[in-house]
């Protein structure tokens, strides 16, 4: 089955053009300290991913019913409400992990940080880690 397109794929804009615009400073100094993080940590050229979500690397993957999409590997959006950490696992798979994190909340694959300055930067670098080096199957 040929591949198809997420509403956020990849995009060739601006990742600085996009986060000079982000409106909250916090977000903004935030989001430019993670593209600097995990641009050293994956190696990898940050690209914008739909409208708001800056991921590094890219991977193929195919879903139950047979469509296949590509994603990224590990990255961020600096929403308004929150900083979005985007994993390519079960974020709740690493307990021990989160407990010295700091203050976050989680969904599946995303942990919601308020700011970077309340969260143990060594441990966020880890969680970040394991996505990059995370291996899909398929």
């Amino acid at each position: 089955m040929a591949k198809k397109t997420l509403v956020n794929a990849e995009t060739d804009k601006s990742v600085e053009d996009f986060i000079s615009s982000v409106e909250n400073a916090v977000r903004r100094e935030d989001g430019l300290t993670l593209l600097k993080e995990l641009t050293k940590l994956t190696g990898k050229p940050a690209k914008l991913w739909g409208k708001s979500i800056i991921g590094f690397g890219k991977y193929s993957y195919k879903r139950k019913n047979g469509d296949e999409f590509e994603w990224f590997n590990v990255g961020f959006s600096p929403g308004k409400t929150n900083l979005t950490v985007y994993v390519m696992y079960d974020i709740n798979s690493v307990p021990s992990l989160l407990k010295k994190l700091g203050p976050h909340k989680t969904g599946k694959g995303c942990l919601y940080l308020k700011k970077l300055s309340d969260i143990d930067m060594d441990v966020l670098r880890e969680i970040m880690a394991k996505s990059d080096k995370w291996k899909r199957e398929g």
